[in-house]
């Protein structure tokens, strides 16, 4: 096959290890699904092709007041007339941390990244300088540059018993936990108690309504061995609340990390927490540094998106429309008998099923019928009552088909 007569994936292939720069966006759903995507305005993409799609990866969660939203375009318009970097700080830098650090529960201070990979080591770094010890427990996805454990999380939904690529001495370092495990997180602090820095934790998404009792623990078994605990908020920061899980539990956490969300789409991480425990930066014990962290075009973007939240009904709007969506998914699933369910909180809720090929089917024809699913679904603000009244009348196509 020529190149030039490839479709996109095979050109990707050809060029690219995985046919993506991000694992997840991998299409393994075709030719059912999209190859490429093309456009996205509000709840909507399109791809290639020209077919159309009510979506609910969001860009894998980021695009949370939706596609093409006016407010941030604008910003980052009116960014660009008067540049991207420069070789000093700008005033967006100081402005956005101030905005961010209002927000958000526990954010005495904050610098910023681009991903949540190189903002989750930045704090594990740190966690490691403030207290003088080296071992990590690690308690769901923290992503690809922080899966360290044998039998930790190497994507949302993968372990692995072994860690290729990872010196075993600094796999032995960090501890893989399952959500909610007491057993097995009281077993590591009686043998490694004194030497643990950091408790690092991502909510477990279909778990995520009983989430308050698991931080609650964690706060108070890091309390008891002086360790700190550190949020993995790249999903759940500004979706499941506001303030993210300090706010939506009452336990604040020592360091914290988010992403994804703060700046609808742009890329941008934000590193934060307790003043005393950064200041390991301040004194130059750590060094964490990036040419990019200062980018003014995500930083607009964050601004933007964050009076967005800030001054609207934007939560309570994901928080209905995912209600909605949710509650009328497991209606037409439990209708036809189908072994699915979607579990978690409604902003971010996730596919469970007993019955993978069953699942696969589903997206399948989910997709033939204009419905783009992850694993994770994810609404924005953008998402209508009518949108979520298409899409369920879509669902329960998508399902009869299945059935046939």
């Amino acid at each position: 096959m020529q190149l030039q007569d490839a479709g996109w994936r095979d050109r990707a292939l050809a060029v690219m290890p995985v046919g993506s720069s991000t694992n997840s966006k991998a299409p393994v759903l075709l030719p059912d699904e999209p190859e490429v995507i093309v456009r996205g305005r509000g709840s909507r993409v399109w791809d290639d092709r020209g077919r159309e799609f009510i979506d609910y990866r969001c860009a894998l969660g980021p695009v949370t007041l939706g596609y093409a939203d006016p407010r941030v375009d604008s910003a980052i318009r009116a960014q660009l007339d008067d540049g991207i970097l420069f070789g000093h700080p700008h005033p967006l830098e100081t402005s956005t941390a101030e905005l961010f650090c209002s927000l958000v529960p526990g954010a005495e201070a904050a610098r910023f990244l681009k991903t949540g990979g190189e903002a989750l080591a930045a704090l594990i770094r740190i966690a490691r300088a403030h207290t003088g010890r080296d071992r990590i427990v690690q308690i769901g996805y923290n992503g690809w540059l922080n899966s360290l454990a044998a039998g930790a999380r190497v994507l949302p939904g993968a372990t692995s018993a072994e860690v290729p690529g990872v010196p075993s001495a600094l796999a032995a370092l960090h501890h893989a936990v399952d959500w909610g495990d007491r057993d097995a997180l009281e077993a590591v602090f009686a043998e490694h108690g004194s030497e643990i820095a950091l408790i690092l934790v991502a909510a477990d998404y279909p778990r995520l309504p009983g989430a308050t009792d698991v931080y609650l623990h964690l706060r108070a078994l890091a309390d008891e061995h002086g360790a700190l605990l550190g949020y993995d908020e790249m999903v759940t920061g500004f979706r499941v609340a506001l303030g993210g899980m300090a706010e939506f539990t009452g336990v604040l956490p020592d360091l914290a990390v988010f992403g994804k969300g703060v700046a609808n789409g742009m890329p941008l991480s934000v590193y934060c927490g307790r003043r005393e425990v950064l200041s390991v930066l301040d004194r130059g014990e750590v060094v964490v540094s990036s040419t990019y962290g200062g980018e003014t075009l995500s930083l607009a973007a964050a601004t933007a998106t964050m009076t967005a939240m800030r001054d609207e009904s934007v939560i309570e709007r994901l928080h209905s429309a995912g209600t909605r969506l949710q509650d009328g998914m497991n209606a037409a699933f439990a209708a036809a008998g189908a072994a699915i369910r979607l579990e978690g909180h409604p902003t971010c809720p996730q596919f469970v099923s007993g019955d993978d090929r069953l699942l696969q089917s589903f997206l399948r024809a989910s997709f033939r019928h204009g419905l783009s699913f992850y694993r994770v679904v994810y609404v924005n603000a953008a998402h209508t009552d009518a949108d979520i009244d298409e899409t369920l009348q879509r669902v329960h196509a998508a399902l009869s088909e299945v059935a046939a």
